[in-house]
């Protein structure tokens, strides 16, 4: 995925300001400042992103991409859960335990710029960068979530990225043979947003979940090829099932 830290500023900027939110305009110019820039960023790293919550949702926070749920014991466990739990499978975000509890009471919006995705052909693969149609940001639905380290008493901050069915194009680029589907991220346009962060109705929720219009996306080869993953590691999407 990719995403700067300017885009990062105007987008907390243009949120507060739709809102009204001004005490908060300084703030998020201080704080947002001081990110690096990421690229190609890989999910098992687990680089902190941005994210809305449904508590603050006009206010951007630092989360770790990978969700530790609240009732993960140790940090055996939690390290045990974190690389699975990148993206979460929107068809079965409430029965899953790492993912239930955030589906019902803690889901927000992640921000970004696009996202890389890799086409397979024989044993390479061709990466693909992924925005919207008009290079304006894409949200995407997330989950989140706050983990106590009872060792450090340290809170964690973390977050995995809702996928869903991939819509036709990307269905032609996300041809990983070792997946029974292709896949993409839940992107929510604006009119979804808010319902995403603050609905209380499970039904409500699952009817924000279907493949964002192939129209409004496109994707660029981003150079001819490069070696297949040796880890099994993709840069972004895949499916966590």
């Amino acid at each position: 995925m990719c995403y700067t830290a300017k885009y990062l500023i105007e987008k907390a900027l243009k949120r507060a300001r739709h809102y009204g939110v001004k005490e908060d305009i300084i703030r998020y110019e201080q704080e947002l400042k001081n990110f690096k820039d990421f690229e190609k960023v890989s999910g098992f790293t687990h680089p902190e992103i941005i994210i809305y919550t449904n508590e603050e949702p006009y206010h951007p926070i630092l989360s770790h991409w990978g969700l530790i749920p609240h009732w993960a014991k140790d940090i055996k466990q939690a390290h045990n859960i974190w690389n699975k739990t990148l993206n979460a499978r929107a068809e079965s975000l409430f029965e899953k335990p790492s993912f239930r509890d955030s589906a019902t009471h803690k889901r927000c919006l992640i921000p970004v710029a696009g996202f890389y995705e890799f086409h397979h052909l024989n044993q390479t693969t061709i990466p693909f960068y992924i925005s919207s149609h008009d290079d304006e940001p894409l949200m995407l639905a997330g989950l989140w979530s706050e983990w106590l380290n009872p060792d450090t008493e340290e809170k964690l901050n973390t977050c995995s990225i809702v996928t869903t069915t991939a819509n036709e194009l990307m269905a032609k680029i996300h041809n990983n043979p070792r997946l029974k589907e292709a896949r993409m991220p839940l992107i929510l346009g604006e009119e979804k947003q808010e319902d995403w962060l603050q609905s209380t109705n499970k039904e409500n929720i699952k009817s924000l979940i279907s493949p964002y219009p192939e129209e409004k996306i496109k994707a660029i080869k981003y150079k001819e090829k490069t070696k297949a993953p040796q880890n099994g590691a993709l840069p972004f999407i895949f499916d966590d099932d």
